[in-house]
Protein backbone atom coordinates (compact mmCIF):
# COMPACT_ATOMS: atom_id res chain seq x y z
CA UNK A 1 0.00 0.00 0.00
CA UNK A 2 1.27 3.26 -0.72
CA UNK A 3 2.29 5.85 2.57
CA UNK A 4 -0.27 8.37 0.28
CA UNK A 5 -3.16 6.35 0.58
CA UNK A 6 -3.14 5.08 4.30
CA UNK A 7 -5.09 8.68 4.89
CA UNK A 8 -7.17 8.90 2.02
CA UNK A 9 -10.81 9.06 2.80
CA UNK A 10 -13.63 8.35 0.29
CA UNK A 11 -17.37 8.82 0.50
CA UNK A 12 -17.84 11.52 3.39
CA UNK A 13 -18.59 15.02 2.99
CA UNK A 14 -16.55 18.21 4.01
CA UNK A 15 -17.48 18.04 7.64
CA UNK A 16 -16.87 14.63 8.20
CA UNK A 17 -13.15 15.53 6.60
CA UNK A 18 -12.85 18.35 8.57
CA UNK A 19 -13.50 16.48 12.14
CA UNK A 20 -11.30 13.83 11.25
CA UNK A 21 -8.36 16.11 10.29
CA UNK A 22 -9.40 18.03 13.56
CA UNK A 23 -8.65 14.59 15.29
CA UNK A 24 -5.78 13.49 13.82
CA UNK A 25 -3.97 16.98 14.83
CA UNK A 26 -5.36 17.22 18.56
CA UNK A 27 -3.49 13.15 18.75
CA UNK A 28 -0.55 14.50 17.49
CA UNK A 29 -0.20 17.52 19.59
CA UNK A 30 -0.85 15.25 22.39
CA UNK A 31 1.41 12.07 21.50
CA UNK A 32 4.50 14.66 21.25
CA UNK A 33 3.55 16.60 24.26
CA UNK A 34 3.90 13.29 25.94
CA UNK A 35 6.87 12.19 24.15
CA UNK A 36 8.60 15.77 25.33
CA UNK A 37 7.13 16.00 29.18
CA UNK A 38 9.04 13.63 31.27
CA UNK A 39 8.07 15.09 34.43
CA UNK A 40 12.02 16.05 34.85
CA UNK A 41 13.62 19.13 36.12
CA UNK A 42 14.98 21.26 33.15
CA UNK A 43 17.07 24.13 33.11
CA UNK A 44 16.77 27.10 31.16
CA UNK A 45 18.81 25.12 28.11
CA UNK A 46 16.42 22.76 28.04
CA UNK A 47 18.72 19.95 29.90
CA UNK A 48 16.76 17.36 31.98
CA UNK A 49 18.12 16.28 35.67
CA UNK A 50 17.79 12.81 37.63
CA UNK A 51 16.62 13.44 41.07
CA UNK A 52 17.18 11.71 44.24
CA UNK A 53 14.84 11.59 47.08
CA UNK A 54 17.07 11.87 50.50
CA UNK A 55 15.30 11.93 54.23
CA UNK A 56 12.80 14.83 53.87
CA UNK A 57 14.81 16.38 50.68
CA UNK A 58 14.75 16.13 47.08
CA UNK A 59 18.00 17.26 45.29
CA UNK A 60 19.42 17.33 41.59
CA UNK A 61 20.94 14.10 40.77
CA UNK A 62 23.89 15.79 39.06
CA UNK A 63 25.99 18.95 38.65
CA UNK A 64 24.06 22.11 37.23
CA UNK A 65 24.99 22.46 33.62
CA UNK A 66 22.74 25.26 32.73
CA UNK A 67 24.02 28.23 30.34
CA UNK A 68 21.10 30.39 30.49
CA UNK A 69 18.84 31.32 33.65
CA UNK A 70 15.75 29.61 34.28
CA UNK A 71 13.90 32.76 32.25
CA UNK A 72 16.27 31.69 29.18
CA UNK A 73 18.47 35.05 29.88
CA UNK A 74 21.95 33.72 28.56
CA UNK A 75 24.64 33.57 31.47
CA UNK A 76 27.91 35.27 30.33
CA UNK A 77 30.58 32.59 29.39
CA UNK A 78 34.15 33.72 30.67
CA UNK A 79 37.27 31.89 29.40
CA UNK A 80 39.77 34.46 29.80
CA UNK A 81 41.72 34.22 33.14
CA UNK A 82 41.62 38.18 34.11
CA UNK A 83 38.59 39.07 33.28
CA UNK A 84 37.09 35.97 35.41
CA UNK A 85 39.10 37.09 38.51
CA UNK A 86 38.00 40.95 38.08
CA UNK A 87 34.16 39.90 37.55
CA UNK A 88 31.70 41.50 39.98
CA UNK A 89 28.52 39.74 37.96
CA UNK A 90 27.46 37.06 36.98
CA UNK A 91 29.10 34.37 35.33
CA UNK A 92 29.70 30.68 34.13
CA UNK A 93 32.67 28.46 32.62
CA UNK A 94 33.33 24.97 32.01
CA UNK A 95 36.24 23.27 33.45
CA UNK A 96 39.44 24.21 31.42
CA UNK A 97 37.31 25.90 29.00
CA UNK A 98 36.73 22.40 27.84
CA UNK A 99 32.35 21.94 27.17
CA UNK A 100 33.69 18.02 26.77
CA UNK A 101 33.53 18.41 31.06
CA UNK A 102 29.86 18.94 30.94
CA UNK A 103 27.83 15.70 31.00
CA UNK A 104 30.26 14.40 33.68
CA UNK A 105 30.66 17.13 36.07
CA UNK A 106 28.65 19.99 35.21
CA UNK A 107 29.88 23.71 34.97
CA UNK A 108 31.19 26.28 37.47
CA UNK A 109 29.37 29.13 38.34
CA UNK A 110 30.68 32.74 40.50
CA UNK A 111 28.62 33.64 43.29
CA UNK A 112 27.04 36.57 41.73
CA UNK A 113 25.26 34.06 39.13
CA UNK A 114 24.37 32.31 42.27
CA UNK A 115 22.57 35.19 43.53
CA UNK A 116 20.11 35.85 40.44
CA UNK A 117 18.37 33.00 42.46
CA UNK A 118 17.16 31.90 38.83
CA UNK A 119 19.90 29.23 37.52
CA UNK A 120 18.25 26.12 38.91
CA UNK A 121 15.22 24.67 37.14
CA UNK A 122 11.77 26.50 38.17
CA UNK A 123 10.57 24.98 41.40
CA UNK A 124 14.31 24.26 42.55
CA UNK A 125 17.04 26.59 44.27
CA UNK A 126 20.78 26.83 45.52
CA UNK A 127 20.88 25.21 48.84
CA UNK A 128 21.37 27.09 52.37
CA UNK A 129 24.05 26.07 54.54
CA UNK A 130 20.87 24.72 56.75
CA UNK A 131 19.99 22.15 54.44
CA UNK A 132 22.89 20.89 53.38
CA UNK A 133 23.35 20.65 57.19
CA UNK A 134 20.08 18.64 57.07
CA UNK A 135 21.40 16.41 54.46
CA UNK A 136 24.45 15.79 56.25
CA UNK A 137 22.72 14.58 59.76
CA UNK A 138 20.59 12.29 58.02
CA UNK A 139 24.07 11.28 56.52
CA UNK A 140 25.81 10.61 59.80
CA UNK A 141 29.11 9.43 59.70
CA UNK A 142 31.35 9.22 56.81
CA UNK A 143 28.59 11.33 54.93
CA UNK A 144 30.91 12.24 52.08
CA UNK A 145 31.40 8.32 51.42
CA UNK A 146 27.91 8.41 51.17
CA UNK A 147 27.49 11.11 48.61
CA UNK A 148 30.48 9.76 46.17
CA UNK A 149 29.74 8.33 42.60
CA UNK A 150 30.97 4.92 43.12
CA UNK A 151 32.28 5.14 39.00
CA UNK A 152 35.65 5.16 40.17
CA UNK A 153 36.55 7.04 36.22
CA UNK A 154 35.33 10.56 38.00
CA UNK A 155 38.22 10.59 41.10
CA UNK A 156 41.20 10.98 40.91
CA UNK A 157 43.73 7.71 40.68
CA UNK A 158 44.64 8.07 44.80
CA UNK A 159 40.61 8.15 45.20
CA UNK A 160 39.68 5.44 48.52
CA UNK A 161 37.29 2.61 49.02
CA UNK A 162 35.08 4.49 51.01
CA UNK A 163 32.52 6.50 48.40
CA UNK A 164 29.29 4.05 48.59
CA UNK A 165 26.67 7.13 47.03
CA UNK A 166 23.96 5.02 49.39
CA UNK A 167 21.46 7.50 47.92
CA UNK A 168 22.22 7.74 44.32
CA UNK A 169 23.33 11.29 44.93
CA UNK A 170 26.53 10.82 42.57
CA UNK A 171 28.91 13.61 43.92
CA UNK A 172 31.09 14.08 41.70
CA UNK A 173 34.82 16.00 41.55
CA UNK A 174 33.86 19.09 38.76
CA UNK A 175 37.11 20.73 40.77
CA UNK A 176 37.05 24.90 40.52
CA UNK A 177 38.30 28.23 39.22
CA UNK A 178 40.66 30.36 41.19
CA UNK A 179 39.33 33.91 42.43
CA UNK A 180 43.04 34.84 42.58
CA UNK A 181 44.10 34.07 39.19
CA UNK A 182 41.13 32.73 37.01
CA UNK A 183 43.27 28.95 37.01
CA UNK A 184 41.71 25.46 37.05
CA UNK A 185 42.60 22.91 39.10
CA UNK A 186 41.37 20.00 41.18
CA UNK A 187 39.25 17.84 38.86
CA UNK A 188 38.52 14.37 39.74
CA UNK A 189 39.85 15.21 43.49
CA UNK A 190 37.76 17.88 44.73
CA UNK A 191 33.39 18.37 44.45
CA UNK A 192 32.42 22.01 45.47
CA UNK A 193 29.70 23.48 45.99
CA UNK A 194 27.43 26.66 46.59
CA UNK A 195 25.20 27.79 49.52
CA UNK A 196 23.71 30.95 49.39
CA UNK A 197 24.63 31.76 53.11
CA UNK A 198 27.37 34.33 53.62
CA UNK A 199 29.73 33.35 56.06
CA UNK A 200 30.84 36.17 58.98
CA UNK A 201 34.16 36.78 56.71
CA UNK A 202 31.95 37.90 53.89
CA UNK A 203 32.53 35.17 51.85
CA UNK A 204 30.18 32.33 50.78
CA UNK A 205 29.73 28.97 52.52
CA UNK A 206 30.23 25.86 50.75
CA UNK A 207 30.20 21.93 50.83
CA UNK A 208 32.91 19.91 49.94
CA UNK A 209 34.28 16.99 49.63
CA UNK A 210 37.64 15.39 48.62
CA UNK A 211 38.82 12.08 46.80
CA UNK A 212 40.56 11.11 49.79
CA UNK A 213 38.48 11.81 52.63
CA UNK A 214 35.01 10.53 53.71
CA UNK A 215 33.77 13.21 55.08
CA UNK A 216 31.45 16.61 54.27
CA UNK A 217 33.50 19.57 54.88
CA UNK A 218 31.97 23.39 55.21
CA UNK A 219 34.46 25.96 53.39
CA UNK A 220 34.55 29.85 52.83
CA UNK A 221 34.39 30.64 48.83
CA UNK A 222 35.39 33.73 47.58
CA UNK A 223 32.69 35.35 45.35
CA UNK A 224 34.51 34.92 42.22
CA UNK A 225 35.56 32.02 42.35
CA UNK A 226 34.02 29.20 40.38
CA UNK A 227 32.28 25.66 41.82
CA UNK A 228 29.72 23.33 41.24
CA UNK A 229 25.65 24.26 41.86
CA UNK A 230 23.40 21.31 43.40
CA UNK A 231 20.14 21.89 42.94
CA UNK A 232 17.24 21.19 45.90
CA UNK A 233 13.50 21.49 45.06
CA UNK A 234 11.66 24.24 47.08
CA UNK A 235 9.37 22.98 49.97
Amino acid sequence: MEMKNIFKITGTNNSTRLNLVFILVIFSFLFFKCEKDSGLPVDGDGNEYDTVVIGSQVWLAENLKTTKYNNGVSIPLITDNAQWTSMTSAAFCWYDNNPDYKEDYGALYNWYAVNSNTLCPVGWHVPTQEEWNTLNTYLGDLAGAKMKDRDERFWAARYTDCGTDDYGFKARPGGGRSNLDGHFGLIREVAGWWSTTKSITGKIIGIRIQDNFCEQEVINVNLSAGISIRCIKDE
